[in-house]
């Protein structure tokens, strides 16, 4: 039995046992593509179609909107950003996207690219809480010339949860698009689009105990879209390339089981990551970055004073306790979230960030074990901080 502790729930998640059970007979036994017109292809096609079904239900679809099965929610980001520059900015009036200072870089990077293409970038800020300023908003839009609006639901560093409806409703009273990246909020806290009706949202499946390498994209009627990829009739030609069937099947079952699971996520999950954070904030010169009713119910990413987050990091492995500096797609970079920046969080540089991300897999034993080795952690590197210092 695997002795280490997994805190990185918000990088990726183990896959349910559930869903690999259901994965396992579209590898070797129902392997059909679901395009094919002969038996292999259609006793495929059943299995895709309930898939679908339980995405549009976990995010409270309408039939008469999209859901589209893609390889991953950077695809979908990509996706929806440069759809609104080709259909409202080549090929209409408008000039600007208006996006947050605290997206993904599938966002940031893609918001960049355009910018480089012409496109006016413009970022929200974040308020005092460190989450988006719907203030700002508000006055930034412009119904001339915004093409679309695109923040993200959850931060993935801190947790922090954006004002998606007050956001959303702002786009919607000066009649502009608005995007969505719910990687971190999907399986985590209620997600409906007929609740908040935004016109686009993406999800994948990796974050919610479903496998890797597939996503969603949710497109509202009406809205418009160019496919990313072309070359075939899959995904009713608004996704080319063949689908990968396991991936959907799991991640329809990954999807229905992370819905149930939200009252547990909100009660018990909520729990460990409180009790979990008690016991760190006992220790001198730490802090938990932003408020935990304004955080989805997993995270914790906490600040520690005299400690460098790599070294920290290589302590806590060594002691088989996963955990990480931030987002793992900027994990090699290790640069700052300009969240801190944005809530002068960077100004004393001796203090590091150390994210630590729950699941509902997390048992309070692991919780327990986990506080002791970040204390000893901490302890042990200030110590030898200090001795260098002398």
């Amino acid at each position: 039995m695997d002795s280490r502790i997994y805190f990185d729930n918000n990088a990726t998640t183990q896959v349910d046992e559930r869903v690999s059970e259901i994965m396992h007979p579209f590898e070797r036994e129902c392997y059909g593509n679901p395009n094919s017109l002969h038996s292999f292809g259609m006793e495929v096609r059943s299995h895709l179609a309930t898939a679908l079904d339980r995405l549009y239900a976990g995010i409270s679809a309408d039939d008469e909107d999209t859901v589209l099965v893609n390889g991953c929610a950077t695809e979908g980001n990509n996706n929806i950003l440069k759809s609104a520059w080709i259909t409202q900015i080549l090929n209409g009036r408008k000039k600007q996207i208006i996006t947050s200072r605290v997206e993904h870089h599938s966002v940031s990077h893609t918001a960049a690219f355009l910018a480089s293409m012409g496109v006016e970038v413009v970022e929200i800020p974040v308020d005092k809480n460190g989450v988006a300023d719907a203030g700002a908003l508000r006055e930034l839009i412009d119904p001339d010339k915004t093409a679309l609006v695109s923040v993200v639901w959850a931060n993935s560093e801190t947790g922090l949860m954006n004002p998606i409806r007050e956001l959303c409703g702002i786009a919607r009273e000066n009649g502009v698009l608005f995007h969505t990246d719910a990687v971190q909020a999907v399986g985590k806290i209620p997600v409906s689009v007929r609740d908040i009706p935004v016109d686009y949202l993406t999800f994948t499946a990796h974050k919610f105990h479903g496998p890797k390498g597939v996503g969603g994209l949710y497109i509202r009627r009406g809205a418009p879209f160019v496919p990313l990829l072309h070359g075939g009739d899959q995904m009713g030609g608004l996704r080319s390339g063949t689908v990968n069937v396991s991936g959907a099947v799991g991640m329809g079952l990954a999807m229905e089981l992370a819905v149930a699971s939200l009252p547990y996520e909100n009660t018990a999950v909520r729990k460990l990551r409180d009790s979990f954070e008690d016991t760190i904030l006992t220790l001198e010169g730490t802090f938990a970055v932003g408020s935990r009713d304004l955080r989805t119910p997993n995270t914790s990413f906490i600040s520690f004073k005299g400690i460098e987050g790599e070294a920290m990091l290589w302590d806590l492995n060594r002691a088989g306790l996963a955990a990480s500096t931030g987002s793992a797609c900027a994990s090699e970079s290790l640069e700052a979230n300009p969240l801190f920046e944005a809530m002068n969080l960077n100004k004393d540089l001796s203090h590091t960030g150390i994210r630590f991300s729950l699941s509902r897999m997390t048992t309070e034993s692991e919780v327990n074990r986990a506080a002791e080795i970040v204390k000893n952690a901490v302890l042990r590197l200030r110590a030898i901080s200090t001795a260098d210092q002398i």
